[in-house]
């Protein structure tokens, strides 16, 4: 699923009338560039939630040839939140009905480049059947970050003040989300079961942190990297970085 319901207001006017989704980056719109690194990695259907501008998005999706490796045509939903966005964990929840269930997804957000080896990350969730979810996270940056340890996530970080769900297991070590996971059908569940139609996903995986090895980390080999190109500043940013090659 490419979670391309956001509203942008970060990157206005730009996103005034052009979906953040489908603002150019190094002159490919960002759900391009995450679909195809999403093909690459195996995905033979696609979930693209809308909701701002959501007909734009609609229309290019509809009209997009999106293929796998070996040539077949994939299949594409839509799924619209008509009062949306409803965030990341509201978006998941809404759109649980186009969901085969039959073996873990990649969710990935539509404005941020990645180095994320997404074929890995798949592979981390399918060989952990009892976690719910594999975040892919990268060395933190911010003060507003996540804890990790070897049980999986175990708390967060907001201005630089640190929040634990249980004792830790192994070394600390402080990361940020790199806007890419892999999850297990049974995630949906635990979404369907929050009252609320808005909400982020976090929210719950850190409650389910409470359990260590209900929602473990991939952080790559080396380190993943990534980029929020959700400001002026940081799309000019992400240009550059790919026409150095930096992200696909």
């Amino acid at each position: 699923m490419i979670l391309a319901a956001g509203l942008g207001t970060r990157l206005r006017p730009l996103t005034n009338h052009t979906p953040k989704a489908l603002v150019e980056v190094a002159d490919v719109p960002m759900l391009e560039r995450v679909a195809q690194r999403l093909l690459a990695a195996g995905a033979d259907r696609i979930v693209v939630n809308v909701a701002h501008l959501g007909e734009k998005v609609e229309a290019y999706v509809r009209a997009a040839d999106w293929r796998t490796p070996s040539g077949e045509p994939v299949e594409t939903v839509v799924s619209h939140e008509p009062d949306g966005p409803y965030e990341t964990g509201g978006g998941l929840k809404y759109a649980a009905g186009f969901f085969r269930r039959t073996a873990p997804f990649l969710v990935h957000n539509a404005d941020i480049l990645t180095s994320v080896d997404l074929a890995a990350l798949h592979a981390r969730q399918l060989a952990t059947p009892d976690a719910l979810a594999t975040l892919a996270v990268a060395p933190a940056t911010t003060d507003r970050y996540l804890l990790v340890d070897d049980g999986g996530l175990l708390g967060y970080a907001y201005g630089g003040e640190e929040h634990t769900k249980r004792d830790a297991t192994g070394e600390i070590r402080r990361v940020d989300f790199c806007g890419a996971q892999a999850c297990a059908p049974a995630l949906l569940d635990e979404l369907a079961a929050v009252e609320d139609q808005t909400f982020s996903v976090m929210t719950t995986y850190l409650r389910l942190a409470q359990e260590p090895g209900r929602v473990l980390v991939y952080e790559g080999d080396p380190p993943n990297r990534f980029l929020d190109v959700g400001t002026p500043e940081r799309l000019a940013e992400g240009t550059a970085a790919v026409e150095r090659g930096d992200f696909a």
